[in-house]
Order: structure tokens, then C-alpha cells, then sequence
């Protein structure tokens, strides 16, 4: 028996004739590896369509506070304020004080009104977090000063009550305890991230193809002439994509039960202190395999399910099995009557035995997989006992 201290997760996805994630010319984003470029799925990307999603695993559906990433959260502060009965020109003060303080970045200081409130860039702030920001600024407000005053007793506070504003940091969100904050703030507190996202890449070259399309113009169309309303085109790129995450069991206790990672398999910590970082592990399993990211949904429906997915769970260091497709997959193989998915499985499978044989790394494995495939040391199951297994593991300490 080990500790699951890191929970590793491998996964295919197809996606035909999909543009998942465009840079900044609107082109499929691409990364060279080995001796191909490959069409890629940025890690931000692929955090965002998880954290946002709705259904039965949805992060919302765990009852944990939620956080907010806006330029406009100082603004939201304001109107928050003057919801309290606070006047919008106090309201505005003291939200121009928070972002004077140091509180968020000041990208809007040299502007007026509500764009004075919009800051340089998003930041992710807890929702407990806004609401302890709200509650002291209306209390403030309350005592009836002028702006001027105001201000420097909303600067005052945040000083004298910087401790109380950096406990927060266990409020400010469940994204934050899942992916992190970094901030530049002197006053919030930045949060190491308890998952860490890879980007996902085809195992085969690029598949893209430039996708020539025209707008008809129905009444146009109607007076006889040719209807066409414009002429576009736009790239689209094919690819089974191999995808890594990695939890950090102990990291992911901390930052949800605000006791320290050392002490999260310790004898002395009740499994029930576990218990919703079982329940998260459970969701995002169920959220890696089900939520597919992509860019013009309504024209591509990109939507797709892990064809395979391998979890494993153990007190090793993680290790990514990105190195098995180094040398990208060909699109045929004339001397095996597999298909490219079973290839990539067998790619895989041959990974883990060359690194179980060269380092003994004792790791407890899952996995779902569409194919008759098999796994090194892995038990075959479905989607619903793997994120139950995963979760048990972590409740018990233990795989």
C-alpha cells in the first residue's frame, strides 16, 4: 500500500474537422515535437471549458464558494456597495481606494468613472473574498465621511487588517485550490496550484485543412441575384489528442481544508478532512473525459468523450507519458491491422513498462478504454467506479 499523493491522468480524445483553440492569427494552435508539429490544446483552454461547464460534475455542483476572473471585479465591488444603500460616489471612492491600496492592478487609475475601476488584467478573486471587501467597505461608508477620508480609512483597513484579508486566501475560490493565483498584490495572497494541466497534443503530424465557406443572403437570393453575403475561410484541424493531468493530493488538502499538505495523510487527520478533496477528484475525472474545449461550436460540434483514459495513483513523482509519442504516430500502418487509437494505447502501454522496469515506481492503476486493450498492473473499468476509486483512495489515504 502507498500514499495516493499524486493522482496522474492520461487520456485520448478525437476531434474532427474542429478548430479547439485558435492563436492569435485565428489559426489552430500548433506545437513542434519530435519529428512533427502537432495541432495542439492549450492548458488554459482546456481549465477554462472545465470550470465553467454545467452539468452533474460541474465545480459549482461541490457547494464550495466559486470565484469570480474579471478587469471588472472592482467595479462589481461598487455597485455591491451601493446595493448596501451607500451613494455611487462614495461607493466609487472606496473601490478607487482598494485598487490604490494595491489590491488589484491599477490599469485604470488614470481614468474616471466606472473605467477607473477596470484593472490591467483579470484577476481571480473568491467570492468570500469580495463579500469581506463589500461588508468593510459599506461599514466605513457608513460613518458618513467624505471621499477624501474615505479613501484613506479604506487604505488604513486593508493595513491594519492585512492578516485577516490573507486568511482569505482560503476563500478566495475553488478554481484558486484547484489551478492556482498568482497575483502582484501586496495584500491578496497567491495560491499554489493543486493541478497541474499539460497541454494536450495530437500523436500524429497536424491534420489541418483550410475550410472555404460563404454566407447566403436570403433576400438577395429572392431578387433573383446570387445571394452571397461575403466569403470566408477559416482553418480546421483533425487529431487524436493525448492529454496529462496531475493532481496534488496533499497541495489540493491544504488549500480546501486550510490544514498543511504535510500533515494531510498524517495519523492524526480524520479521513472526513479528505472527504471534499474526494469528491473534487471525482468531479474532475468526470470532467476531463466528458468536457471537450473548442471554438466554433455551433459549425463544428466539437464535442467528444475520452476514448481511453488511465489514472494512476501513488507517492512517486509524477512523470507524463508524453515521451511515447516523440515520434509521431503514422496516420497508416500498413504491417498492423490496428487502428491509430489502439496504436497510441499500445505506444502507451509500452512506455509505462519500459519506466515501471527502469525506475519500479509501485503505482496503483485505472483505466476506461473503448478498445480490447490492456495496461501494465491496470484494472479495466468504467468511468463512474474509476472517479469512484479515485475518490475512495483519497478519503483513505492509501492505494
Amino acid at each position: 500500500m502507498s500514499l495516493p499523493r499524486f493522482i496522474q491522468i492520461h487520456t485520448l480524445h478525437t476531434y474532427p474537422a474542429a478548430l479547439l483553440n485558435r492563436d492569435d492569427a485565428g489559426l489552430a494552435k500548433r506545437l513542434p515535437l519530435g519529428n512533427a508539429v502537432r495541432t495542439r490544446i492549450s492548458s488554459q483552454c482546456l481549465k477554462r471549458h472545465w470550470r465553467v461547464t454545467d452539468d452533474k460534475f460541474s465545480l459549482s455542483k461541490l457547494d464550495v464558494p466559486m470565484a469570480v476572473r474579471s478587469r471588472a471585479t472592482l467595479e462589481h465591488i461598487s455597485k455591491r456597495i451601493q446595493e448596501n444603500g451607500i451613494s455611487a460616489v462614495l461607493a466609487q471612492a472606496a473601490a478607487e481606494a482598494l485598487r490604490d491600496a494595491g489590491l488589484l492592478d491599477k490599469g485604470g487609475k488614470d481614468k474616471k468613472g466606472e473605467d477607473a475601476l477596470k484593472t490591467g488584467q483579470a484577476v481571480l478573486m473568491g467570492k468570500p473574498e469580495i463579500d469581506y471587501l463589500v461588508q468593510r467597505c459599506t461599514e466605513l461608508s457608513q460613518a458618513g465621511p467624505d471621499e477624501k477620508t474615505l479613501k484613506a480609512d479604506v487604505i488604513k483597513a486593508l493595513k491594519d487588517e492585512k492578516k485577516n484579508i490573507e486568511a482569505l486566501k482560503y476563500g478566495s475560490g475553488l478554481e484558486s485550490a484547484l489551478f492556482g493565483r498568482m497575483v502582484t498584490s501586496d495584500i491578496l495572497a497567491s495560491r499554489e496550484a493543486s493541478v497541474s494541466v499539460a497541454h494536450a497534443f495530437t500523436v500524429h503530424q497536424a491534420q489541418v485543412e483550410n475550410d472555404y465557406f460563404t454566407v447566403v443572403d436570403d433576400l438577395m437570393q429572392e431578387a433573383g441575384e446570387l445571394g452571397s453575403a461575403g466569403i470566408f475561410d477559416t482553418e480546421l484541424a483533425s487529431g487524436l489528442y493525448y492529454g496529462y493531468v496531475v493532481v496534488d493530493v496533499p497541495q489540493l488538502v491544504e488549500n480546501l481544508e486550510a490544514i498543511a499538505a504535510k500533515d494531510c495523510f498524517a495519523d492524526g487527520t480524520p479521513a472526513e478532512r479528505r472527504e471534499l478533496a474526494g469528491r473534487v477528484v471525482q468531479h474532475l475525472l468526470h470532467l476531463i473525459a466528458t468536457i471537450s474545449p473548442g471554438a466554433k461550436r455551433g459549425s463544428t460540434a466539437p464535442f467528444d468523450w475520452a476514448k481511453f483514459m488511465l489514472v494512476e495513483a501513488g507517492d512517486w513523482q509524477p512523470r507524463s507519458l508524453a515521451g511515447a509519442f516523440h515520434d509521431a504516430l503514422p496516420l497508416e500502418d500498413k504491417a498492423s491491422a490496428d487502428t491509430i487509437r489502439q496504436r497510441a494505447v499500445t505506444r502507451m502501454t509500452h512506455e509505462i513498462s519500459a519506466m515501471d522496469e527502469a525506475y519500479g515506481a509501485p503505482l496503483a492503476r485505472r483505466f476506461l478504454a473503448l478498445d480490447a486493450v490492456d495496461v501494465p498492473g491496470a484494472e479495466r473499468t468504467n468511468l463512474a467506479k474509476l472517479g469512484e476509486w479515485a475518490s475512495e483512495i483519497v478519503r483513505q489515504g492509501a492505494c
